[in-house]
């Protein structure tokens, strides 16, 4: 389990997406090496292929000093920074040994490491540009103007002049600009590059919208909602570059041992050149095969291949609605042995929805729901809201009453042509002679884990109305798949009661049930379930459950919108998507099992060539392309994973 640690307060959210927009991108976009070094590196090339040429002679000279100053400028540049900082690092191993295959007459050799070894960084640097790439496409997602209707009309203007309580208008096929509510009109929108979901999804008045989302066939009017630094689009760029700067466990141990590696492979690529010198070797091929062995023993390709690897899946991860907040979520999440779920807001919708109309007497079902939506239109509780809804889904429009009241706590009584309605729960018919018999239907009911209005008219029982909170389409085939590919166990964690939770459970096939919880006795299920099972992932709407996502092993929010999920949770889902948990869990699996490939074909790799060094007599052009071959190899079996996608 996570050990609970004190951190510094969060940078407001505003500042940080700033920063994200206008920051990291950017630089990484305007870094100038990214143009330079393929530059330095056909330099290099032309200049080693000139110098092949000629010969001999002052131009031949002249051609490898280019080839040396434009091969090794960045590796100079890297290495002085590393020394700084008091670290040895390869590009100090290669420059060593380019420099020493000079001193022992080897210069066109020397140059051949040097441009193998720049391309091999040029390439390099290509390919991890490749993940960052689709994450930065996500900024292309933001409109730079916007229609705002002002009281003079419509302007065209920038989109960071939107404020909050601004109305925007979108035309069909516009991307809309800003995080909002919908004012007025109804249109399908496309939030598949937000939240992943395939299906445009309807808009009408009230719901809300995100920027960088396309509109469909209507045209809308949008009150924006938050201000531009805090939209979810730019709340996921912050995410996103902050878990990319982020590294893994794997990362952070190898680049330790990068330390102390490079100063044994220098240690015992000296020894060696002296031990074969002392031993009747010439000291030209003595200090040859010392460089040799420096170039192949570097660990260049076991270094790269854990950032190589993570990037990918945390670029893939994002364009698919899991973010990952660093390496480190990655490697935990593909150790997880058992997943549990809060209930409301995270299996459920949080919002209630009538599962039955049940009548108690020979009524005419339309005829019931038309005094039920007339009686429920002017209250303002969430069960009547439901209900109202579910009238409304059925073309039953409310008719006028002659009266109305309210009655705190128990429901509403209204006069509709003469006749009482009374919609409520059992305490607004007390004393009515019928009322046990009805009891014991309420009761069958919340044993299924529904909540029951009863309607009477004219004091007579009508109809019993049961609502419950809407189970997440995505729940039971983001369950089923766990299951079906994994084998990974679910539990239940909730506030709830029993019968509720275990109705929700029955729905989406959880395997466990933990119910009737406060917050801070969640945390002892996970306990359990850790025991039992290992590695414990929390998948939680990121507030009521922020104890329980911060000590599970794995914290997993719901919705990218709210603070708290953003600085509580280990990985973030778009869009409130089941679906992106089995999802996150197969990448994060498929990343561990590329990046367990990488390191051990990076560490045969070295070992084979250390042999054919001394038993074949390995020539360095040949050691370099081995070497800078399996670096180039090891990061794009790490691009694998951009291609990851969703299965059903």
């Amino acid at each position: 389990m996570k050990t609970p640690t004190v951190q510094p307060p969060p940078v407001p959210a505003a500042q940080a997406a700033s920063a994200s927009l206008s920051g990291a991108s950017a630089e990484q976009t305007r870094d100038p090496r990214t143009r330079i070094e393929p530059v330095l590196t056909g330099i290099t090339f032309l200049s080693l292929v000139c110098a092949w040429i000629l010969g001999q002679g002052p131009l031949a000279l002249a051609c490898l000093l280019v080839a040396y100053v434009a091969g090794s400028y960045y590796g100079v540049v890297d290495t002085i920074a590393a020394a700084r900082e008091r670290r040895i690092d390869v590009n100090l191993l290669m420059i060593v040994a380019a420099l020493g295959a000079a001193a022992v007459g080897e210069a066109i050799e020397g140059a051949t490491l040097l441009f193998l070894f720049s391309l091999s960084n040029t390439l390099q640097q290509f390919a991890l540009n490749r993940s960052r790439r689709a994450v930065r496409e996500l900024m292309k997602l933001q409109p730079e103007v916007a229609t705002r209707v002002g009281p003079e009309g419509l302007e065209v203007v920038s989109v960071s002049d939107l404020v909050v309580g601004d109305h925007i208008r979108v035309v069909p096929g516009d991307r809309i600009p800003a995080d909002g509510r919908v004012v007025s009109g109804s249109s399908h929108v496309d939030e598949s590059a937000m939240t992943g979901e395939s299906l445009p999804v309807r808009k009408e008045p009230g719901d809300e919208t995100f920027a960088g989302t396309v509109n469909g066939d209507g045209s809308l009017v949008i009150e924006v909602t938050r201000p531009q630094k805090e939209t979810l689009l730019a709340r996921v760029l912050q995410l996103v570059e902050e878990a990319q700067a982020s590294k893994g466990r794997t990362q952070r141990y190898l680049e330790r041992f990068e330390q102390w590696y490079a100063i044994v492979v220098l240690l015992i690529s000296a020894l060696t050149g002296l031990g074969l010198f002392l031993s009747g070797w010439a000291w030209g091929e003595a200090f040859y095969r010392a460089m040799t062995l420096l170039v192949v023993a570097s660990p260049c390709a076991l270094v790269i291949s854990t950032p190589a690897t993570m990037l990918s899946a945390i670029a893939a991860g994002a364009r698919s609605g899991a973010l990952f907040k660093g390496g480190d979520p990655v490697e935990q999440l593909a150790s997880v042995k058992a997943i549990a779920f809060d209930k409301t807001g995270t299996l459920t919708e949080g919002k209630l929805a009538v599962r039955g109309l049940h009548l108690l007497r020979a009524d005419e079902e339309g005829a019931v729901w038309q005094r039920i939506a007339s009686a429920q239109a002017l209250s303002e509780h969430p069960i009547a809201k439901a209900i109202a809804e579910a009238a409304a889904a059925r073309g039953v429009q409310p008719l006028p009453l002659e009266e109305f009241r309210a009655v705190s706590g128990q429901g509403v009584v209204a006069i509709q042509d003469g006749v009482e309605i009374r919609i409520g729960n059992e305490r607004l018919f007390e004393g009515l002679d019928w009322v046990p018999t009805v009891l014991e239907k309420i009761e069958e009911y919340r044993g299924q884990g529904l909540t029951s209005v009863v309607v009477a008219f004219d004091s007579e029982p009508a109809a019993i109305v049961t609502v419950a909170d809407s189970v997440r389409p995505s729940a039971r085939p983001a369950i089923e798949q766990l299951h079906r590919e994994f084998g990974v166990p679910c539990a239940l964690i909730t506030g709830d009661a029993r019968a509720v939770a275990e109705s929700v459970a029955a729905d989406v096939e959880i395997d466990e049930v933990y119910a009737a919880l406060l917050p801070d006795e969640k945390l002892q299920p996970l306990r359990d379930l850790h025991e039992r099972y290992g590695s414990v992932a929390m998948v939680g709407d990121g507030i009521n459950d922020a104890p329980a996502l911060a000590t599970a092993d794995v914290g997993i929010a719901m919705g990218a919108g709210t603070d708290v999920a953003l600085e509580t949770a280990d990985v973030v889902l778009v869009g409130n998507d089941l679906t992106s948990v089995p999802y996150a869990v197969g990448l994060a699996r498929r990343a561990r099992k590329i990046l367990i490939q990488n390191i051990a074909f990076a560490s045969a790799v070295v070992v084979a060539l250390v042999i054919l060094t001394f038993a074949e007599n390995l020539r360095l052009p040949t050691a370099v392309v081995g070497h800078e071959g399996s670096t180039v190899l090891v990061v794009l079996n790490g691009l694998r994973l951009l291609a990851y996608q969703k299965r059903t």
